[in-house]
């Protein structure tokens, strides 16, 4: 074997691309879920955003199809109904084809102290971040089994391996998520399926600047500095995260060329967390 066909096969076995496939993304107007469906759009995969926020969700897929070139269409869903996420599987299905990607990126976030919330603050926190991600996945799996292939990626948190003061319920509610990815793809590995985590560490998000543009009101300019210098100290790499340092992790493990991966939660976090 020359140095060329050598180079040509290397070149072949990372070749990321996954044009065709039917990528569904569910918190996909914004944040994570946005940069996710950038990189899988880039990478050659028609997109189906999905999110909460109708008009939102529109506009998100408006902006992606003008940017991408590819097929990308916008659906509103609530995911702690199963019955909307049926719905929504079977509209992606009908106007894209089956979706044999799927992240889930959807979340709610709260900052309280565990003594300062009650049930109905678990209850919204578990209903979205938890009994959302098993509606999705009882709704594609399925179909991807009896199709022998899907890659299926949820995101985590740091918070639910290490814990993190004033987010004990939604790292609860994050921890259930590593339990239900690591238990369902022992079930269906032999049906070509991979289910993966990513554990994104602070992320500069939309909904991280609402949580954070809250914090800044309540403990004013001075102690809100001394609190993001303190931040930025536990991280090695000395800044925060971008939603396309996630969102390329995530591509990444959806392409064939992660076969071998499945079960396993992958911190993307610049060193905070060495787990």
């Amino acid at each position: 074997m020359d140095s060329n066909e050598i180079r040509y096969e290397r070149e072949e076995y990372l070749d990321y691309r996954i044009t065709g496939d039917v990528a569904l993304i569910v918190g996909g107007a914004r944040g994570i879920g946005y940069a996710a469906a950038e990189a899988l759009a880039a990478d050659g995969a028609r997109v189906a955003l999905a999110d909460i926020d109708r008009s939102a969700v529109t506009a998100a897929a408006e902006r992606l199809a003008a940017a991408s070139g590819v097929k990308v269409t916008g659906f509103g869903v609530d995911i702690t109904s199963p019955t909307q996420v049926g719905e929504l599987i079977a509209a992606v299905t009908s106007s894209l084809g089956a979706p044999s990607i799927v992240v889930q990126s959807a979340a709610v976030l709260d900052d309280k102290l565990f003594v300062d919330s009650g049930p109905a603050d678990w209850k919204r926190m578990i209903d979205v971040c938890l009994y959302g991600p098993m509606n999705i996945l009882h709704a594609v799996l399925p179909g991807m089994t009896e199709r022998k292939y899907g890659r299926i990626v949820c995101l985590a948190s740091d918070a639910a391996r290490i814990g993190q003061a004033r987010l004990s319920y939604y790292a609860a509610a994050k921890a259930g998520v590593i339990g239900l990815i690591k238990s369902v793809a022992q079930e269906v590995g032999g049906s070509g399926i991979t289910l993966n985590v990513v554990s994104p560490g602070a992320t500069n998000t939309e909904l991280r600047q609402a949580r954070e543009a809250g914090l800044l009101a309540q403990m004013g300019e001075e102690k809100y500095a001394r609190r993001t210098r303190n931040v930025l100290r536990g991280y090695p790499t000395g800044r925060l995260g971008e939603p396309a340092d996630i969102g390329a992790a995530i591509a990444f493990l959806c392409s064939r060329q992660a076969s071998w991966i499945t079960g396993q939660v992958l911190s993307v976090n610049g060193g905070f967390v060495m787990p």
